[in-house]
Order: structure tokens, then C-alpha cells, then sequence
């Protein structure tokens, strides 16, 4: 390092390798939808789809900024998930070629006669209640013959991460009750992330996967963290018992100790609310937070480690140990942990 940085390091071998197990547990003939929203889950947008085109049928983002963005760099599919809402929104989807997701009446109204030119997605609210068709809406839409055979019937799970919740049954049915009123003329879409490892026979024609594809699903061991975010010691000084140490003095040392001072804090993204005793890695050794995250410096207890020295190297997470880590005992998601890394972390794409 040329100077002292939070640095964040995203290795696209370990997300196609996440993609290529993914697609092993879905059907041959689904189609494998990358969701890269939220400049990719934080992580360097046009840099992942250039990497990560050949390996993927179609993109999936929220904002029509992201969409553009994404166009520049593929010529693949691309999926604005939560819709249009204006008429240059409608003339923008059409000249760039995005496909659009539509979750209510006034969406419909809004296109009228472009419906034809346009890619349509038709989501439908099958209990999660947030955006979505009803059942009587969907009806009275596929009557007026918007919908078509290249249309696609989209929902999304809410429980898809606890496969025996109920609530995963209830959702599925009433998917199943949509796609029977428009005849099942359409193409289907349930499958975000968790659902894909739960339920991989509901893959259908097109499975939609973001956080899998990062590592950040917990519950499938076999997917690979692909990111290490990591920070140089700055200092290292030794305290006595009884000392307290950072903002509240919250930690008090129950013995003589090794403290390091790591160079980043919640400026760059790591949780101010991190708790004492989170794990992190430093030369491949566990070392524990101790004391509360400051704007821009994290304590670490280094006091079993007589080899760490400054300049060395902290990471939060990576590969060695797993996003889900850090946020599971933290009571956070991985996701979060992802989307909060600030814009003066260095991000390189590998």
C-alpha cells in the first residue's frame, strides 16, 4: 500500500465460483439473473459486469442510473426491478434496451402503447405486501391482453431463508394461483438468493441472485466469501490492568495487554454498534475487537500475538473468515455490511 487505507478487495474467480454451484442446484433450462443493485452490492459496478458477463444470461438493477451504467458495459439483458414512473423513464428503458418490472395499475397506465416495446416483468404480491399486483389485478390487466407469452410472472419470497416458515407455502400457492389466470402463458420468476439454495425445484424460467453469488448466504457452505476488507495497524502500544480504552472507556484491561490501532473505523464502513470480541484476521491469526469503533480507527487485543507489528494488515472479512460472521454476531446481514463500505475505501477488482 502506497498510503494508509481501508482497502477492499473483490475477487471475481470466487464469484464464478458461487455462480457455477449455483447453477448446479437449478434446473439446465433456467436462466441465471445477476442482481447487481446498489452499485453491486458496493462493489465496483461496471468493473463486476465486465468480469462477470459471459459467465451470467441477464443483470438485474433498481435504479434506472445503474441500468445506463450497466448498458455501457454488456450488451446482455438488463432488468429494472422496481419499475418505471415517468414518460422518459419509458422513452430511456426503450432506447437503451432495459427491461422493466411493473407492480401496479398505474405502471400499465402509464406505458399504454409502448407495452409492446418494452420488456415487461409482471410482479405479483402473493403475501410479502410490499409492491405487487393483486390477483384481481393481474386479471383484469391479462383480460386487456398486456400480458404476453414473453412477459415474465415475477414475485418475491419473504421467508425463502427459513424453508420451514409457512408463510414460503402460502407465497408459493398464490404464485401458482397468478400464472393459472393468465393461462400460464407466461415465463415464471420466484427465486431470489435464499430461495434458489431452499427451494432450487422452483427455479423455473429465471432465477435472480445477488447476495449468493457475493458469499453472503449463510446457510449454504459451499459459497465462498469473495471480498476481503481489510486495514493497516497504525500503531501498537502496551497497556496495564485497569486501563480503559476509546471513546466511554468501555473496555478496561483485565491484565497487562498488547493493544493495535487499526486504521479504519465506521467511516469506512464498519459498524460503530460492532461489538467487543468480534473476530478479525491478522497474519492469518484470530484477533478480538476491544473497545468501541471510533470515525476512523478500530482497537484490536493483540496481546497472544507478539509477532503483529505496524503496517500489518486486519481483516474483517474475507474467504478466511466468512462476511456472515462478522454480521451474525453482530446481529446485522450481510447485505448491510456490503452497502456500507464508504467511497474513500480503495475497491480493487481482481
Amino acid at each position: 500500500m502506497t498510503t494508509h487505507s481501508a482497502e477492499l478487495i473483490v475477487d471475481c474467480s470466487k464469484i464464478i465460483s458461487n455462480i457455477s454451484h449455483l447453477k448446479s442446484l437449478i434446473r439446465t433450462e433456467s436462466k441465471f439473473m445477476f442482481i447487481v443493485k446498489s452499485n453491486a452490492y458496493g462493489h465496483s459496478l461496471k468493473e463486476i459486469v465486465k468480469n462477470l458477463e459471459s459467465y451470467v444470461d441477464a443483470f438485474g438493477v433498481v435504479r434506472m442510473e445503474e441500468a445506463i451504467l450497466v448498458r455501457k458495459a454488456t450488451s446482455k439483458p438488463i432488468l429494472l426491478m422496481q419499475g418505471i414512473y415517468t414518460e422518459s423513464e419509458i422513452k430511456t428503458a426503450k432506447e437503451n434496451n432495459i427491461q422493466v418490472v411493473i407492480h401496479k395499475m398505474s405502471q400499465f397506465e402509464l406505458i399504454g402503447k409502448n407495452d409492446s416495446e418494452l420488456g415487461l416483468w409482471i410482479k405479483i404480491n402473493t403475501g410479502m405486501n410490499r409492491l405487487g399486483l393483486s390477483q384481481e389485478e393481474l386479471k383484469l390487466v391479462y383480460k386487456k391482453g398486456i400480458i404476453g407469452s414473453d412477459s415474465v410472472l415475477m414475485t418475491h419470497m419473504a421467508c425463502g431463508d427459513d424453508p420451514d416458515d409457512p408463510m414460503n407455502k402460502m407465497q408459493i400457492n398464490n404464485f401458482e394461483k397468478a400464472f393459472d389466470l393468465v393461462e400460464r402463458k407466461t415465463k415464471r420468476s420466484i427465486c431470489n438468493s435464499a430461495c434458489l439454495i431452499n427451494f432450487p425445484e422452483l427455479s423455473f424460467d429465471w432465477v435472480r441472485s445477488g447476495i449468493a453469488a457475493y458469499g453472503g448466504e449463510f446457510k449454504n457452505l459451499n459459497l465462498k466469501t469473495a471480498m476481503t476488507f481489510r486495514a493497516p495497524i497504525i500503531s501498537i502500544r502496551n497497556i496495564r490492568k485497569g486501563e480503559r480504552v476509546g471513546y466511554g472507556g468501555r473496555m478496561k484491561a483485565s491484565e497487562d495487554m498488547r493493544i493495535a490501532i487499526v486504521y479504519a473505523g465506521y467511516a469506512d464502513g464498519i459498524p460503530q454498534t460492532t461489538t467487543d470480541g468480534t473476530k478479525v484476521l491478522v497474519n492469518d491469526r484470530q484477533a478480538k475487537i476491544f473497545g468501541r469503533v471510533s470515525m476512523d480507527l478500530v482497537s484490536i487485543d493483540i496481546t497472544n500475538l507478539p509477532q503483529v507489528s505496524e503496517n500489518d494488515l486486519v481483516s474483517f472479512w474475507s474467504e478466511e473468515l466468512p462476511i456472515n460472521e462478522f454480521s451474525n454476531n453482530n446481529g446485522l446481514i450481510s447485505y448491510e455490511l456490503m452497502t456500507r463500505i464508504s467511497s474513500r475505501v480503495k475497491v480493487k477488482v481482481i
